[in-house]
């Protein structure tokens, strides 16, 4: 489930520092800012291969949101599955994440005890 949640275009987005909330992320993502693998994507839910090309569309790469956050991401780290090439605005998702790279502090146990009564 977590891996799922990873996959996601618009989690994505963010752990590759385009922008600094997830809700941002979101926000970006439908507003039509990125291009998955050369096509035009706006669904924030779609889920990601490995190999898949991330970018800031040409028309985008001058949005002040987008250029702050790129600036930040040092602070913050791109995680070990992912790919940034900050100068030309684009990531690669590279592999599925595993539970051991997941920073997140989340417990599953309790998400299957609330989910099975």
């Amino acid at each position: 489930m977590l891996s799922l949640l990873e996959r996601r275009l618009d989690n994505t987005v963010f752990r590759l520092g385009f922008a600094t909330t997830r809700a941002e992320a979101r926000q970006l993502v439908r507003h039509r800012h990125f291009r998955l693998n050369g096509h035009k994507a706006n669904v924030p839910s779609m889920l990601l291969r490995p190999g898949d090309v991330i970018e800031v569309a040409e028309g985008s790469r001058k949005v002040t949101a987008i250029n702050e956050a790129i600036a930040g991401v040092d602070r913050r780290g791109v995680p070990s599955w992912l790919e940034l090439n900050k100068e030309g605005l684009r990531g690669v998702f590279r592999a599925l994440p595993v539970r051991e790279e997941l920073t997140l502090p989340i417990r599953e146990q309790l998400i299957v005890e609330l989910y099975s009564k």
